[in-house]
């Protein structure tokens, strides 16, 4: 799985000039030092190289392991609601012999939607929070919505021993968001409006979702609210307690779709649709019962998420309805909603509507639609 690596510094030695070392006996020493310090740059810098190039760019993989062709690269979180990226990978791997597109895993929005924008050749393609694909579009970057990630699949979640249980409890609280454009930002809007409240009377902060989990426990934030695992994360190690699940106070709710560039939906059509289809056909797999949950819980966490499989097992079981994959076609209704809620909490300009920024025809129809058929190996 190739990831975003750490841009690294290039060494650049200094010149080193002035005396010889005959007249200069200290600066000889020096000058061994130099070369010592010289070496050991230059042998960590190599390695660290090769192992990004190994581990990350697949320097080594043997000829012909990826088809000759090069893979295209799709972003994704370690979050449910990118479930489908890995899951699609996986099987097709399984089914015949190898993937066709590179996932790409980020610890946050921000990296992710930097490289995104910044290197849209190697990553044309991404889940993204809805809002901020709409918020691109208003600036004028030009992508389609040509999915949806999946339906609710988010919580917000306080410490267990906090005297927060309702709406109203959060007044003069921190909640700590996955950033401006997130929908779990409109959960709050629409949560806060029912009582009377804005977001004047609460403190939003931004924060990477795998980070929320610590920042509950220690109490440096007084609830959290992000796509799964990470609430039932606090939720399952005994100090997190459900304020509200996504599900029951906005049904079918929508945190993350998958948005691509619109350079590559006319250069490489035949690429995006098989896509498409592969991550609609994993939603269904995933949808089909509680087994194949289990299974890509097992091995999204092992292969992609680098998290504890009982995390994701939690998650995707309890309830089983938490999150769900299937009906995923992008919906003018569910946008319209989207779009008149954020322009009310003032996170997008309502200058881009669905025409603008959603492409449905490459989402097939959830009621015909046939899930992969695949069975993991006992």
């Amino acid at each position: 799985m190739r990831e975003l690596s750490a841009r690294l510094t290039q060494f650049v030695p200094g010149r080193i000039g002035g005396a010889t070392e005959r007249a200069w006996p200290q600066a000889g020493l020096n000058l061994k030092l130099g070369k010592t310090i010289l070496l050991s740059v230059t042998f960590w810098l190599a390695l660290i190289t090769g192992l990004h190039g190994t581990l990350n760019l697949h320097w080594l993989k043997p000829a012909g392991a990826g088809g000759g062709a090069e893979k295209f690269g799709v972003g994704f979180l370690p979050v449910t609601c990118h479930l489908t990226c890995p899951v699609t990978d996986y099987i097709n791997q399984n089914i015949e012999g190898q993937g066709f597109f590179q996932p790409m895993r980020f610890s946050g929005f921000p990296e992710l939607k930097e490289m995104f924008l910044g290197r849209p050749k190697e990553m044309p393609v991404t889940f993204i929070l809805a809002p901020m694909a709409m918020a691109l579009r208003e600036q004028g970057v030009k992508l389609k919505i040509v999915h949806l990630g999946h339906r609710d699949g988010s919580a917000v979640v306080v410490h267990k021993d906090s005297g927060i249980f309702q709406a109203g409890d959060l007044r003069g609280k921190t909640v700590a968001i996955p950033g401006r454009y997130a929908n779990q930002r409109l959960i709050l809007y629409r949560e806060l409006r029912k009582v009377g409240m804005t977001f004047a009377d609460i403190t939003v902060i931004e924060m990477p979702p795998p980070d929320m989990p610590a920042a509950l426990q220690s109490r440096s934030v007084d609830a959290i609210t992000s796509g799964e695992p990470f609430m039932g994360q606090a939720e399952l190690d005994g100090y997190g307690r459900v304020l509200w699940q996504a599900k029951d106070v906005w049904p079918g709710f929508i945190s993350c779709v998958l948005a691509v560039h619109e350079d590559a939906i006319r250069d490489h059509r035949a690429e995006i649709q098989r896509l498409v289809d592969g991550i609609a056909k994993s939603g269904k797999w995933v949808d089909a019962n509680m087994d194949h949950r289990m299974q890509a819980a097992e091995f999204v966490s092992k292969h992609y998420y680098n998290q504890n499989p009982r995390l994701l097992s939690y998650v995707l079981s309890k309830p089983p309805d938490r999150v769900t994959y299937s009906n995923l076609k992008p919906l003018r209704a569910n946008f319209e909603e989207i779009e008149q809620l954020a322009k009310e909490a003032g996170m997008l300009q309502g200058t881009a509507h669905c025409e603008n920024y959603v492409d449905d025809t490459f989402a097939p129809n959830p009621a015909t639609l046939q899930p992969h058929v695949f069975e993991m190996k006992k």
